[in-house]
């Protein structure tokens, strides 16, 4: 097992002393005059026969990758990109499971200079649509597993598809694995600037549809200092991020952030299973795991004994995407002798608050921790003021005091969040006397179940596309593994009635246009949904309805 160091570095110190110059030198490149995504996070690895990916398939097999073969596979693919007529500053959308061609897509993407865009792959049709629609992709790189969405798309996107034996190429797609193997590994990086883009990310969609996140390649410098810090990666550390790279964390943090410290990381094609994950922590001699409290509480769920045999072996566990219940920090800290850390952020800042595995300082069950190094976190009242300690306000990002900070504003789209100097999260908080943070609540709408954030729109929207739906409201309603499931209230229209038939139907019809995890797993059906004067959902009554009736329930 890796050690963790007697001898951390003290937060307040590293707080104090943080300079952007000092994270600006550990890149390869110069974020002023010219950096290249592939670069940072393969490029200056090269020729040390050093590991970068230890990826194993769905059905078990084990394949090692190490630094020297992604530059091969990354060339090949920039250069079947640049066949495709993609060049600097484009989109790239990749929609396919963690293999290892997804690794050589995002590199080939940044090496190129080119933006890459994920897709979840459990997105229906809708929500491809829609975000293939703000990014202007020029490409699509998917599998035949998912492959038949985007027939039902409308986009101009050339398609590209990565077949497997005896699987047959759609017409007009690319045969992109046969054009890999045909493609020269040659590539000569393209190289851009600290504002220039790498990757374009989405919003959940609370109030309206997702916004597009462009995300600047300065952000690199804040993907780095939270693997270093928060999540304490050392070289000798066997790292495994069971995040999807289909969403924010596990694209910044399971490719991007550890493969930048030149340290490998772990593909499981597989879908989460506690044993599996068991399996693969003893396998590979994982010492330090990344995830939700979501998968931790099924881990928790198999038991002590399934716990044992890997207990002892995990030097550090990192938790994010929704608050971590104190009850799975005493459980690890039992039954798996590992200390498990909350951390905070957003798809729009990455994290920002931390319980930091790299630096000293003290960790209280229920904080999500201090602020990163690098970024001044404050709590607001309304009018914009900051508040001190035990004052419930909105955490939010004071910009000219926060180097490392990299959101500028949605992409085509207003940012309402930054006004008067400050990023505004839209999470209520309250900061404690020793300067950690303490959440109450979110002041919007959005619904974290199972580690994903779920915008309410977007299932309104999908329900309100089926003909017997008249009116739709969607929230987030308490449960005990998943943290919220999504429940909707549905008006119907007059020539239908409401029962368990239907209510399965209209789940069924938002998993398949919408995505896998974001259906509604309980509808019920209403003559009316409470409004304000102007006629605007509030979605807060029936929220709050709900939390009482589980209670007394």
């Amino acid at each position: 097992m890796t050690e963790t160091p007697a001898d951390l570095p003290r937060y307040d110190d590293a707080f104090a002393q943080f300079r952007i110059e000092d994270e600006m030198a550990r890149l390869h490149g110069n974020p002023t005059t010219s950096i290249n995504a592939y670069v940072e996070c393969c490029g200056r690895y090269t020729g040390e026969n050093r590991l970068a990916l230890r990826a194993i398939s769905a059905s078990g097999e084990l394949r090692e990758f190490s630094f020297d073969d992604l530059a091969d596979m990354s060339g090949r693919a920039a250069n079947v990109l640049k066949a495709a007529g993609v060049g600097a500053g484009d989109v790239v959308a990749g929609m396919l499971p963690r293999i290892p061609e997804l690794v050589a897509l995002i590199l080939g993407t940044w090496r190129i200079g080119a933006v890459y865009q994920p897709l979840f792959t459990a997105f229906g049709p809708k929500a491809i649509e829609h975000r293939l629609g703000y990014s202007g992709a020029k490409i699509v790189v998917t599998n035949p597993t998912n492959r038949g969405k985007l027939d039902e798309v409308e986009t101009p996107a050339q398609i590209a598809t990565i077949l497997g034996p005896g699987e047959a190429l759609p017409q007009g797609d690319i045969d992109f694995r046969a054009a890999l193997a045909a493609a020269s590994p040659d590539c000569q990086p393209v190289m851009r600037k600290g504002d220039d883009l790498f990757m374009m990310m989405s919003t959940s969609g609370t109030t309206g549809l997702p916004k597009g996140v462009p995300v600047p390649l300065r952000a690199l410098m804040a993907f780095g200092a939270y693997m270093r810090e928060a999540i304490g990666l050392l070289p000798d550390d066997v790292f495994w991020n069971i995040a999807d790279p289909g969403w924010a964390y596990g694209l910044y943090y399971a490719i991007t952030g550890p493969l930048q410290l030149g340290i490998a990381t772990t593909f499981y094609e597989g879908a989460f299973n506690a044993k599996s994950t068991y399996d693969i922590i003893e396998r590979l001699g994982v010492t330090s795991l990344a995830g939700s409290p979501t998968a931790y509480r099924l881990l928790m769920a198999e038991g002590p004994q399934a716990a044992a045999r890997v207990k002892g072996r995990l030097r550090v566990v990192s938790s994010a995407g929704e608050p971590l219940n104190p009850e799975v920090i005493r459980w690890f800290d039992a039954n798996l002798a590992a200390p498990i850390h909350d951390h905070y952020g957003q798809t729009e800042n990455g994290m920002m608050v931390n319980n930091h595995h790299g630096l000293a300082h003290v960790v209280r069950a229920g904080s999500a921790g201090f602020a990163m190094p690098g970024y001044r976190m404050v709590v607001l009242d309304e009018a914009g003021n900051e508040l001190g300690p035990n004052q419930p306000g909105i955490l939010a990002v004071d910009i000219a005091k926060s180097p490392l900070r990299w959101f500028d504003g949605y992409h085509q789209a207003q940012t309402p969040a930054i006004a008067g100097g400050y990023y505004r999260t839209g999470d209520t908080v309250e900061y404690e006397q020793d300067g950690s943070v303490s959440f109450i609540g979110r002041a919007d709408d959005v619904i974290t179940s199972a580690g994903y954030r779920i915008g309410p729109f977007d299932v309104e929207s999908a329900l309100i596309e089926h003909p017997a739906v008249n009116e739709a409201a969607v929230v987030g309603v308490p449960d005990p593994q998943r943290t919220e499931i999504v429940k909707a209230f549905v008006v119907l229209a007059p020539a239908y009635k409401g029962n368990p038939e239907l209510a399965e139907e209209l789940a069924q019809h938002v998993k398949k246009r919408l995505s896998a995890h974001a259906y509604p797993r309980e509808v019920e059906f209403v003559t009316e949904l409470p409004k304000t004067p102007s006629g605007k959902i509030q979605r807060f009554l029936l929220r709050k309805a709900e939390v009482e009736k589980r209670k007394t329930g």
